[in-house]
């Protein structure tokens, strides 16, 4: 469908994405996206008096069969642009470029055809599934609007689905009530699959469920990517998960992208200030290690994506600014995605400081076991030259006893 049509002249933006990753035409390109809600005031007459800026200038790439991992705290926009990626939302603003088609303001019988080959796996397993239809229902219920197959093909097809996602396919008759919290996150799963999709969004999928679960379904995910070739935009809150599944990884807050590198290379050196911070609060799996270390405590919460903070968003909560004496720039000067000497993308006009001496901020601290460290703490005086012991690197997430297939072996991280 895209081939016949001839690719648009690329943005700035996603040509600046494309040659960081490696200039290969990538499956998604996103340059420059924007998701503006407005806000209105009176009653009998509405007026527009603002926006909620949910996506606020994203370019991204996502390369054919790899897995990209977007991450942040709640509220800073990554449900949003899995969403508008879909076009569940028409973009206010930016390029959404699907295999060499523009698609942003796509409508009608192409944004459908387009929606074949994009899907989208929810974060709550229940509140997805309509309850008043069968899990064959529901796994079929793609086939249907789309006109795939005969009735017969697609009870069949269903079947397979079913099996596939580790469902004894018998199980086609059954409600979602009557199906535990990681066997509807299944059903979920089976219906992205049904039409031979090419990108999964997967919506924070497993934050909903428990941990011997999540390792399911992550498990699942990985065998399924290798199976058919999928391409995942994977949301998530749980940085030791993303981890475990993303090649690559891009770091959201208020709605930008404050940094992006290979799933490696964030984890062994995080280069923005906001990186630093959330790592600093992933556990590490040794008691003593983790009874010893210093964590980066972020002051405040996550300011009004409709009344963003002037110049740097995360300038109100920046520990390196207090640490560099709170220079005017951090408030004066929105900082741009650039690309470092180590390769990651950063938006932080001193992300120097970070790269040169990352040890100052994830130590280990002999002399105060257990130490938290607010932004106000972090000085010059307060950091030590003492480096933290690599994390373990973990292998494959162990399944729980009722998964079918065997764990698989940890993703070969890309370089």
């Amino acid at each position: 469908m895209s081939g016949s049509m001839a690719q648009p002249p690329a943005p700035s933006g996603v040509a600046a994405a494309a040659g960081a990753a490696g200039g290969a035409s990538p499956l998604l390109q996103l340059a420059d996206l924007q998701m503006y809600f407005p806000i209105t005031s009176g009653v009998l007459v509405s007026r527009h008096v603002g926006d909620v800026r949910a996506v606020d200038g994203v370019s991204l790439t996502i390369e054919k069969g790899e897995t990209v991992g977007l991450v942040g705290e709640s509220g800073c926009g990554k449900s949003t642009v899995g969403r508008t990626i879909l076009r569940l939302y028409r973009p206010t603003g930016g390029h959404i470029v699907f295999e060499g088609q523009e698609i942003t303001t796509a409508e009608g019988s192409t944004l459908r055809g387009v929606r074949r080959r994009m899907q989208m796996i929810f974060q709550d397993p229940y509140a997805s599934l309509n309850p008043r239809m069968t899990a064959a229902g529901i796994v079929s219920e793609p086939l249907e609007i789309h006109g795939v197959g005969t009735g017969r093909e697609r009870r069949q097809r269903v079947r397979e689905l079913l099996a596939t996602v580790g469902l004894d396919p018998d199980y086609g008759d059954r409600y979602p009530h009557e199906f535990s919290g990681g066997q509807r996150q299944r059903i979920g799963v089976a219906r992205a699959l049904a039409l031979h999709p090419d990108l999964i969004v997967a919506d924070e999928p497993i934050s909903a469920l428990d941990v011997s679960i999540q390792a399911q379904i992550i498990n699942l995910l990985e065998r399924l990517q290798g199976e058919f070739g999928l391409t995942y935009l994977f949301i998530a809150h749980d940085l030791s998960v993303v981890r475990h599944i993303s090649d690559r990884i891009a770091v959201m807050y208020l709605g930008r992208l404050v940094e992006t590198a290979t799933s490696r290379e964030l984890y062994e050196r995080p280069l923005h200030p906001y990186s630093v911070a959330l790592l600093s609060a992933v556990p590490i799996p040794d008691p003593a290690i983790e009874s010893r270390r210093r964590r980066i405590i972020l002051i405040g919460d996550v300011p009004s994506p409709s009344n963003p903070p002037p110049g740097c968003h995360f300038h109100t909560r920046c520990w390196l600014r207090a640490r560099l004496g709170n220079p005017e720039r951090c408030v004066e000067e929105q900082p741009a995605l650039r690309e470092m000497a180590s390769g990651h993308a950063v938006a932080c006009h001193f992300a120097e400081e970070v790269e040169g001496s990352p040890e100052q901020v994830l130590q280990i601290s002999g002399d105060s076991p257990g130490a938290s460290v607010t932004a106000a703490a972090i000085t010059p005086t307060t950091a030590t030259t003492a480096t933290t012991p690599p994390a373990p690197t973990p292998g494959a997430l162990p399944a729980g006893p009722s998964t079918p297939q065997q764990p698989v072996p940890r993703r070969r991280e890309r370089s």
